[in-house]
């Protein structure tokens, strides 16, 4: 059960979320038959060990909603209070995911991250209003609403989800507690507009470390979360904690460091504004590279190139960051192949 009550989640947020959350996507066994727990304990002592002040639970998998809430609950005996569990409302129907959003309390998770099935194609705002409020109604966390171009909202508002949506979702759903500010990307407009109207009221996050750690020399930004900064093993909460304390030359040093991976790193991104979907795969293989488990995933998955591989691969070398010496075989089997 989370630490905080439905109505201290706002305060709870705003007093907690602090520094860099990343992401875990689960592994399973070679027969792909059931769930990995010892890579999963393996990849949440890494995140401690990188410095992560939480992380998302990836759903956006071939996992049952029964599968995820033990996903949830070895994570947590793990964590054992050490990380932020963030649970990724990421499943097929609302039905779905106000199942799993209970599991997943019950088991351990301390925050949710809100997202939108792909079935899911809403003619109004209200229907998107309705479909939050549901969510948000049917659990006691605090909630990370998340407006950005992968849902397919534009057609409704050029933000995806208008500024008077938000507005009206942060007014009237009080267990919404943070917004994950990327309307209008790969522009920052959505994020300066969610700075200017929210910040100190709910929390605000730039999950993007290329812009999120520049933002972060600017306002005081307090978090950022979630995305696959586990590429970087634990530069990036590293450099944001710089930034934070204003040693600004030090953290510059090494955003300069790591710019060959990041550079790579958007090339790697570069199909998502065609597909509208992440490719965990690719997640999964560039946190290998930097000392997490890897491991395999069911099908339907995407897959990952040689080529794009290769690509990560040198990148690292060139940011200094010393990439795992194991052939790209191994990322299929794991450091703790079951």
């Amino acid at each position: 059960m989370a630490s905080y009550s439905k109505n201290e989640a706002r305060a709870w947020a705003l007093e907690n979320m602090r520094g860099v959350a990343n992401v875990v996507i689960p592994t399973f066994t070679q027969d792909l038959k059931r769930l990995n727990e010892t890579a999963i304990r393996y990849d949440i002592e890494k995140e401690i060990e990188y410095g992560f002040y939480g992380t998302l639970l990836v759903s956006e998998v071939a996992i049952s909603v029964e599968e995820y809430a033990r996903f949830v609950a070895v994570a947590a005996e793990t964590a054992a209070g050490r990380l932020c569990l963030i649970h990724h409302a990421a499943f097929g129907t609302l039905q779905e995911n106000i199942e799993a959003v209970q599991a997943a309390e019950k088991n351990g998770a301390e925050l949710i991250l809100l997202s939108y099935p792909a079935n899911y194609h809403p003619t109004s705002e209200q229907e998107i209003y309705d479909y939050t409020k549901s969510f948000c109604d049917s659990t006691n966390l605090g909630v990370m609403i998340f407006p950005v171009p992968l849902w397919g909202f534009e057609r409704l508002h050029p933000a995806g989800m208008s500024p008077e949506l938000v507005d009206r979702m942060v007014d009237n759903i009080h267990n919404i507690v943070a917004i994950k500010a990327e309307s209008g990307m790969p522009t920052i407009g959505g994020f300066v507009q969610a700075w200017r109207k929210y910040e100190g009221k709910i929390v605000v996050s730039m999950p993007l470390e290329a812009e999120a750690l520049m933002l972060a020399a600017l306002v005081p930004l307090k978090f950022s979360g979630t995305s696959n900064t586990e590429f970087y093993g634990p530069m990036i909460p590293r450099i944001l904690k710089l930034m934070q304390n204003d040693q600004f030359d030090e953290a510059m040093e090494l955003y300069w460091q790591i710019h060959p991976a990041r550079m790579a790193n958007m090339q790697a991104s570069a199909y998502v504004s065609q597909t509208l979907f992440l490719n965990r795969m690719l997640w999964k293989y560039q946190g290998w590279l930097s000392g997490f488990n890897g491991g395999p995933l069911r099908q339907p998955t995407m897959k990952v190139s040689p080529r794009t591989m290769a690509d990560l691969r040198r990148a690292l070398t060139a940011a200094g960051l010393d990439p795992t010496p194991e052939p790209d075989s191994e990322f299929f089997i794991g450091r703790n192949p079951e």
